[in-house]
């Protein structure tokens, strides 16, 4: 198994922590993203899945960080915090 490098290594004060990789920062920064959107919209994840015809299983994973989100959905996203009617109307 491929070690990742480290950017951010784990507090030794707290036996939680965890060291986070490139990648991890990563699947974090696009997780912040649509949650911050999602919120920022008002909506719930069931709601916000519903509108924009995303699965919420599929949402759920990605806001949690468990699977990183691919490039065309972190586009999306930003397209829909942008133009959310435009985007709810397109896909109705």
């Amino acid at each position: 198994m491929k070690k990742e490098p480290i950017i951010l290594p784990a507090d030794p004060a707290d036996p939680e922590d965890r060291a986070v990789s490139i990648e991890g920062m990563e699947r974090g920064q696009r997780a912040r993203l649509i949650r911050k959107t999602r919120t920022g919209l008002g909506l719930s994840q069931t709601e916000f899945a519903t509108r924009f015809r995303v699965p919420v299983g599929t949402l759920r994973d990605w806001e949690q960080a468990r699977v990183t989100a691919p490039d065309f959905a972190v586009a999306y996203v930003r397209v829909i915090a942008q133009h959310p009617d435009m985007v709810a109307q397109a896909v109705a």
